[in-house]
């Protein structure tokens, strides 16, 4: 199988995915109703930056408006509520997003959990988390909804497959587990804490790499034809480390040499991808969806207030 056959095109599924969305913001459109994203950054962290301005432009292709509330690092908690608050009377604001992380001193749960469920369209609110977990899901995270989406385009087979997350943050790990285990896999999380991690992750049939570790997935870790989904995104800037992440790899060398930096994920995906079914890219595999999910799911909202 070459290594085009193996790789799963999550920036393709993305693409599918906002041609749906456009559709529904234009019949939304024929309605009076054009749905909204309302964005709060607080600090400056470039990474942040950057995914909130890519999320904002991709509404706007898609025919949404969307506005960001850029606050300083220093903002205190309760003015941060109080805006939260004023975005979820306002009638016109169908989405709330608080981008992650937030500065320290900020307590990030009580954040979450003051956004309107209706409106919250990162799937985090306490009643969405229940709301999954009971199979009855409203707005789902958005990374482990487009990690379903992209496997089901890809007529991966998911009901009584062996499936391993790895990782098990409330934003993917817990989430995708539940969403694998409503589609009939038989599903294990393994974390930090677990034993022998390679022994339990070789009996994936689909395995799920979110840890939030640069290359924690090689080769021992992964069976013959397991489907494989990276998660991680980590900026690398060390040349030694590019090539030996990725040995004989002209492109990438190319791309360090003009950006002084490459993406690499949470699996080592040279050495993995030779023995992998399907893999996704880094970048061009889950990023894509993230955001595409974003805007799919500020439709939702907006179609669910309004009982449309």
């Amino acid at each position: 199988m070459s290594g085009d056959d193996r790789k799963l095109d999550g920036a393709a599924r993305a693409a599918e995915i906002r041609d749906e969305v456009a559709a529904q913001v234009a019949e939304l459109a024929r309605q009076g109703v054009v749905p909204r994203l309302d964005a709060i950054l607080v600090g400056d962290d470039p990474a942040s930056e950057v995914y909130v301005a890519s999320k904002a432009r991709t509404l706007a292709t898609l025919g949404m408006l969307s506005e960001t509330h850029r606050l300083p690092e220093n903002t205190p908690q309760a003015a941060l509520e109080d805006l939260v608050d004023r975005l979820n009377a306002d009638s016109d604001v169908d989405g709330i997003l608080v981008q992650l992380p937030l500065p320290g001193n900020l307590n990030t749960s009580a954040i979450l959990h003051g956004v309107d469920p209706a409106k919250d369209v990162d799937g985090f609110h306490p009643e969405n988390v229940g709301l999954l977990l009971n199979g009855h899901p409203r707005l789902v995270p958005c990374t482990p909804a487009g990690i379903m989406e992209m496997l089901r385009r890809e007529g991966v087979e998911i009901k009584g497959r062996r499936a391993v997350v790895v990782g098990r943050s409330d934003i993917v790990g817990k989430p995708m587990a539940v969403l694998l285990l409503h589609a009939h896999a038989t599903v294990t999380i393994c974390h930090s804490r677990t034993r022998d991690l390679a022994a339990v992750t070789r009996e994936a049939e689909i395995l799920v790499a979110a840890a939030g570790v640069r290359s924690l997935i090689g080769p021992e870790h992964v069976a013959e034809g397991t489907v494989v989904v990276d998660v991680g995104m980590h900026r690398v800037t060390d040349r030694e480390t590019v090539e030996r992440l990725y040995p004989g790899n002209e492109k990438k060398m190319a791309a360090f040499e003009k950006r002084g930096s490459v993406l690499a994920g949470d699996v080592d995906y040279t050495r993995v991808a030779p023995i992998a079914g399907k893999i996704t890219p880094v970048p061009g595999g889950v990023g894509p969806l993230t955001i595409a999910m974003v805007a799919a799911n500020t439709v939702a909202a907006a179609q669910q207030r309004r009982d449309l």
